[in-house]
């Protein structure tokens, strides 16, 4: 397993997720619907993400769209201590993923959060 550059706790990586979801305009999150936000430590598989939205677009949900287990948004702890320097890039990593999974979750695919600078 290769090094983690900032050491930082489970407890203090989910406050940071949490700190972020405080950010996101009350607005979008009144709308948000059947999701859940978790913290893992590693994504499935060896994968190197930081974050996955798992679920069915709001833009995507029609008619039949009913009685499904609710659409999940992780943000993985270590790929982003790897990916940071300090605990401040620490910071800013969480808040651009989680608001990059949050975009996933209204129907804003990767090509259009790179354009907008969510990348």
């Amino acid at each position: 397993m290769a090094a983690v550059p900032v050491e930082m706790s489970r407890e203090r990586f989910e406050d940071l997720v949490g700190e972020a979801l405080d950010e996101v305009p009350a607005e979008l999150l009144k709308v948000m619907d059947n999701v859940v936000i978790v913290v893992e430590d590693d994504p499935p598989d060896g994968e190197d993400l930081l974050g996955l939205y798992e679920g069915t677009a709001l833009t995507e949900r029609g008619w039949d769209y009913a009685g499904v287990l609710p659409d999940r948004i992780t943000i993985f702890r270590n790929p982003t201590l790897r990916v940071c320097d300090t605990e401040t890039d620490v910071i800013d990593e969480v808040a651009i993923t989680v608001v990059h999974e949050i975009a996933h979750h209204f129907g804003i695919d990767d090509h259009r959060l790179h354009e907008l600078g969510w990348g």
